[in-house]
């Protein structure tokens, strides 16, 4: 196949397009000194450029590409992440992001930080940044293939230029450069689905009767477990991720957050329909009356094709003017994740890793800087992932995994559960972690070291057993949360014991630390109460005086 030019100059259009966006819009803070005003856009985010940046976010390369994928090759059943993403933002805007908006932080892993510690609560940040990196890599693993197979470009080539455009006006401009281009992004998302499958759908090869008793997919008896396991895993395993929280927290308040996140929601399902349909049209094409070449003359996609469902449908089943504008809508679905995800996880590392542990007293420019060149290593990290990546709608579920056994019961527990503490968080914590690697991961060709009820040798664990690990770690935290906290209240220990400092300093919010705060911006102190305090501290005597201040008591 032949270099196809119209298309590779529309491609550069939109990238010089992006790119001049990104730019602009991060003027405000190109050579700003003030790490929060990168990272939250100073707060000031209102509802449209919200709903916009959020719903850009979500629809990446890996939703649009995974989704039409799996429904080609497994059926609308087992094509769960659309949906169930969907009840996860709505879940998120109505019970978590009121929360942690009010709570007035700057990352999501600032509670952890101010309940547990700092180094407790920078543990946590593991798991999420590898669900960033697999997240980020499936967007632009799908870029890959869209551009390989439609314009005829090295796959690897496109991902490493598309991630060089990301990384640069990202690294430029933080949040606002982010935002506004998701903005773009968005509108060209909308208008690219829904040009491309109509055109598809009337293709002469396309037949759907072929596939009316196979669309829906199948689930056997025996498979219900992990298909329920998958469902729970992508419903509450969307909802503890730093880039979803990362512009709850810039929104101009809690209610602006809510509603976001709920039109979000709606938008994304409905951004869904599209790819599910080019699934199903790719199932029932006739792909010996186009010009792909198939292998022996059959006439559906081998599977070896599967990450390609996409890209082929553009390819060969639409005219070659809404293929391009289709290569545009990828190309937008992908930045538009992939630059988000990359701020994600260099804000924690600059907050919460640099600022809150290595250089507590850096300055303004210093944390700037480390932000910035936090931006360009885990772009780098997540550009490697995608070259190596087999599977698109494999890794778009795989990031969710870790987020859903570990993360999810924590950040749950961390705000609705006084009574938690640094043990429980370290024992739920690295009891989830282990029996995740355990249970094994195809994927990553791990093998299951611990075979679950109902485990098969060739098609790994059928047993819901994320939920179990996940259910396991909440009621480890809680136990082992409470046990500690006797312990120490009836003096069976010694406070000398108490090897955390946890138990001994009452915890607050970030907002109501704020407000305490003089203008000056110095920490605020007040005398503490014998005994416990309303979230389960417990204060040495009268006379002691808690810091009340953004940094995290555990460390005081």
């Amino acid at each position: 196949m032949a270099l196809n030019v119209p298309g590779l100059i529309s491609v550069i259009v939109f990238y010089v397009l992006i790119l001049i966006v990104g730019i602009v819009a991060g003027r405000k803070t190109a050579r700003s000194k003030s790490r929060d005003e990168i990272i939250l856009a100073n707060r000031d985010m209102g509802l449209l450029v919200s709903f916009f940046t959020l719903t850009a976010t979500n629809i990446g390369g890996g939703y649009i590409n995974g989704t039409a994928e799996s429904i080609a090759f497994d059926g609308l059943l087992w094509t769960q992440a659309p949906i169930f993403y969907c009840f996860s933002l709505a879940i998120a805007g109505l019970v978590y992001a009121p929360k942690m908006r009010k709570g007035g932080y700057v990352t999501m892993f600032d509670p952890f930080q101010l309940k547990y510690g700092r180094k407790v609560g920078a543990l946590l940040f593991i798991p999420q940044l590898m669900s960033d990196l697999f997240w980020a890599a499936s967007v632009l693993s799908a870029l890959g293939n869209t551009v390989a197979v439609i314009l005829d470009v090295n796959a690897e080539l496109a991902i490493i230029i598309s991630a060089a455009v990301a990384i640069f006006y990202t690294f430029l401009g933080g949040l606002y450069s982010v935002a506004y281009t998701d903005i773009i992004q968005f509108f060209f998302i909308l208008i690219g689905l829904y040009l491309m499958f109509p055109f598809a759908l009337h293709h002469e090869a396309v037949d759907l009767s072929r596939v009316s008793g196979t669309w829906l997919g199948s689930i056997q008896p025996g498979h219900v477990g992990l298909w329920l396991d998958v469902c729970f895993l992508l419903t509450m395993g969307g909802l503890p991720w730093q880039v979803y929280y990362q512009r709850v927290l810039a929104c101009k308040d809690w209610r602006t957050a809510r509603t976001a996140s709920v039109m979000c929601a709606v938008a994304s399902f409905v951004l869904s329909i599209p790819p599910m349909m080019v699934g199903v049209i790719a199932s029932s094409a006739d792909w010996n009356k186009t010009d792909y070449p198939t292998p022996n003359g059959q006439s559906q996609l081998p599977a070896s094709e599967r990450s390609a469902t996409m890209p082929l449908v553009m390819q060969y089943l639409v005219p070659m003017p809404v293929s391009i504008i289709a290569i545009g809508t990828v190309a937008a679905a992908v930045m538009s994740s992939a630059d988000s995800v990359i701020l994600s996880s260099a804000s924690v590392f600059s907050k919460n890793i640099y600022c809150d542990i290595i250089r507590p007293k850096a300055s303004g420019t210093e944390l700037v800087w480390v932000l910035r060149v936090s931006i360009v290593v885990c772009g780098c990290l997540a550009t490697v992932i995608a070259v190596t990546a087999e599977s698109i709608y494999g890794l778009f579920v795989l990031c969710s995994d870790l987020m859903y056994v570990v993360l999810f019961p924590q950040l749950t527990l961390v705000l609705w559960f006084r009574r938690s503490n640094s043990y429980g968080c370290l024992s739920g914590f690295f009891l989830s972690f282990l029996l995740r690697i355990l249970a094994g991961e195809p994927l990553l060709k791990l093998p299951a070291a611990i075979e679950f009820p109902l485990y098969d040798p060739v098609y790994g664990q059928f047993f819901p057993f994320r939920t179990f690990i996940m259910l396991c770690s909440v009621v480890v935290i809680i136990v082992v949360s409470l046990l500690t906290q006797l312990v120490f209240t009836r003096g069976w220990l010694p406070a000398r014991f108490d090897v955390m400092h946890c138990l001994r300093l009452r915890t607050i919010d970030f907002r109501e630390a704020k407000e305490m705060e003089p203008m000056t911006g110095k920490p605020t102190e007040a005398p503490a109460k014998d005994g416990w305090t309303e979230d389960g501290a417990v204060a040495d005597g009268v006379g002691d005086r808690v810091r009340l201040a953004r940094s995290p008591p555990g460390d005081l």
